[in-house]
């Protein structure tokens, strides 16, 4: 049985893209409380259906595919530039497709201004009206307003017309900001991204016995499986570990783990594996925030996807893709090196290499030290720099990885960093293996 809170959200979800809504309206229409409603409203928000914009309101829009999460609704502009909507409210949840700045003659400005796409201008009032006669939204920058003439118009199009106090070399690095963001969110693996549904997942009640257990043991041969009431809420985990010497009519939720470890969809599975090997569990079942069973992931299913993700192409870079750009290894037999240059976005604000910098090209040195092992995957557990000297930009580092220890779960190792001839670094770091 579904609870209030997937109620309401199956309720957001069904509701007509652009349609407004409100927590007294959910609450009203749903018969719940204001609170229920509201927490629900939240999570929505969270899941992208609807978008909150002040002296707006909530906004049904539609949900994007990962694949089309780079592309912004006008709603999510607003908040943004921290902007006003004087025209056009019913087109917030409309995606735009490009934004043109207009900072040109007006016919050539038309040019390039089509139907979905932001024309960014000043206080130029033809503009904005050519503007909307073209299927265009208008963002009016330096704070300026528009005809009546222009809003009734935008009214009568269901195209937004926004202003913003910001000028607009400002809004348009901005919004860039905000497209770049979404396409290293796009590149980021959660666990909705690969978790298997409970309607794909084999489950036990806490109200049978470990019979039950033997049986789907021996024609699933799955050794974990989550343990949930009635109304599918997780009440535990039970394992081949967990029933041995143990009667077969025993109850199972009398030798289930209770309370479990569990993740919610929107956990990275970087996270989700790194928890994985921690705890020494190798299925997490995943929950939503009533605790009602989603489906679960498997410690294979992490590590494919990891793999995965390491084979795709990166369009936005993070500081980790920028320093992994910069490594490379210098072929020589007798021992691993890695040379590295430090480029101005990896310093700090005195020019000199910054702390993150430096702890990710170890990393990476590391990871290359394990392959060169046939060690595969592992995941740095923790780190100790206990000599380090400011690095100049410009600068090409050589590092030296040497293992000192390792076991069929850990990697002990230590770190030498030169400037030419000069010691520069020294670290030892931990990694757990990830093992299938």
């Amino acid at each position: 049985m579904s609870t209030k809170h997937e109620k309401i959200l199956r309720y957001i979800e069904s509701l007509p893209v652009g349609d407004k809504i409100s927590v007294r309206q959910i609450a009203k229409e749903m018969s719940v409380s204001e609170g229920t409603a509201y927490r629900a409203i939240k999570e929505a928000e969270n899941r992208r259906l609807v978008s909150s914009i002040e002296r707006v309101g909530t906004i049904r829009i539609e949900k994007k595919k990962k694949e089309n999460i780079e592309r912004l609704t006008f709603a999510e502009i607003v908040n943004i530039i921290d902007g006003q909507v004087i025209g056009g409210k019913n087109g917030l949840h409309k995606t735009l497709t490009k934004f043109v700045i207009g900072a040109m003659q007006l016919n050539d400005m038309m040019r390039y201004t089509e139907a979905g796409s932001l024309l960014i201008v000043g206080n130029r009032f033809k503009a904005h009206e050519n503007a909307l006669h073209a299927g265009a939204a208008v963002l009016i920058t330096g704070g300026f307003d528009t005809t009546d003439e222009n809003k009734a118009l935008a009214d009568a199009l269901s195209l937004p017309i926004i202003t913003t106090s910001y000028d607009t070399f400002t809004v348009a690095t901005m919004i860039n900001r905000a497209i770049y963001d979404q396409l290293i969110k796009k590149d980021i693996l959660f666990i909705e991204d690969i978790y298997v549904p409970i309607s794909e997942t084999k489950v036990l009640r806490n109200t049978q016995t470990l019979a039950d257990f033997q049986h789907e043991n021996e024609r699933t041969t799955h050794g974990a499986f989550p343990v949930v009431t009635a109304k599918n809420k997780l009440v535990g985990m039970i394992t081949v570990k967990d029933i041995i010497g143990r009667p077969d009519d025993e109850a199972i939720e009398k030798v289930m783990t209770k309370n479990p470890i569990s993740g919610s969809m929107k956990m990275s599975v970087a996270s989700a594996g790194h928890q994985m090997i921690w705890e020494g569990i190798d299925l997490l079942p995943v929950v939503d925030d009533d605790n009602v069973l989603q489906g679960v992931i498997s410690r294979q299913d992490v590590l494919k996807a990891l793999q995965l993700a390491q084979r795709q192409p990166q369009q936005g870079e993070t500081i980790d893709d920028i320093v992994k750009n910069e490594v490379k290894v210098l072929n020589n037999e007798e021992e691993l090196q890695v040379e590295f240059k430090v480029t101005p976005q990896m310093t700090n604000q005195f020019g000199a290499i910054s702390y993150g910098a430096f702890t990710t090209l170890l990393a990476e040195a590391g990871t290359f030290a394990l392959k060169r092992r046939k060690r595969g995957d592992a995941v740095a557990e923790n780190m100790t720099i206990y000599f380090i000297k400011p690095v100049q930009m410009e600068s090409i580092l050589t590092v030296k990885p040497v293992i000192l220890d390792m076991s069929r779960k850990f990697v002990k190792m230590d770190f030498e960093v030169y400037h030419d001839t000069i010691l520069v670094g020294k670290a030892m770091m931990t990694f757990q293996l990830l093992e299938r």
